[in-house]
């Protein structure tokens, strides 16, 4: 098994479960711009793409409405959302021994920065992140490859092939080989296996007990 020195998190589905912060400020900002929706809505599609292009692909919003949704998606979830996650159980333990291993750890999230940097001091583990990269309130930055790219270009002593991307949806895998680094797809997020199969990360952990074993 390769070994690795730096680790690139993705934030919803991979360190926090989101689920009801993120669909109740999408119900919100719906709500707010009178869009009909379903109860029988799948409103966890909305976790882990670019907000702007959730609104666009799921509502046939255009740019402009888009805009105003994520506008209004970020009032209840600044508000209450935020506080509405858990972190998976696992891993606040496993970024402790990480640390200890001497990796060097990066959140790597279409998040915007600010809100994902709240929510790691709210749990108690933003200090074992050398730094939280997400996407700009101005929703630039926000496609998960140019948010490594960032970290990758920032950061020059990062040797490619000793650094790893783990996320659970597709984007994250996809980001990661835009960069040509390595990839883990993990299962107990909100990518399913055949999601993630599909886009063939190097390795697919189907729970942090899995994920530990793959980097430690």
């Amino acid at each position: 098994m390769k070994h690795y020195t730096v680790a690139l998190f993705d934030l919803d589905g991979t360190i926090i479960d989101p689920k009801i912060g993120i669909i109740n400020s999408v119900k919100f900002a719906l709500n707010k711009m009178k869009i009909e929706y379903s109860q029988t809505d799948t409103f966890e599609k909305f976790i882990g793409p670019p907000l702007d292009q959730s609104f666009q692909n799921f509502y046939s919003l255009s740019e402009s409405q888009a805009k105003e949704a994520v506008e209004s998606y970020r009032i209840y979830y600044e508000k209450k959302g935020i506080e509405q996650n858990h972190l998976y159980q696992g891993i606040k333990e496993l970024f402790e021994d990480l640390v200890k291993r001497n990796f060097l750890l990066y959140v790597a999230t279409s998040k915007p920065t600010p809100f994902a940097i709240d929510i790691l001091k709210h749990y108690n583990i933003s200090n074992f992140f050398k730094e939280i990269v997400g996407s700009n309130l101005d929703l630039t930055r926000s496609a998960k490859k140019e948010i490594i790219e960032y970290i990758l270009t920032k950061n020059p002593n990062i040797v490619k092939n000793n650094c790893v991307m783990i996320g659970d949806r597709n984007y994250d895998i996809i980001g990661a080989q835009n960069n040509q680094i390595d990839s883990i797809g993990v299962l107990y997020g909100y990518g399913s296996y055949e999601e993630i199969k599909e886009v063939k990360p190097i390795y697919i952990a189907e729970t942090i007990d899995d994920l530990r074993k793959i980097l430690l």
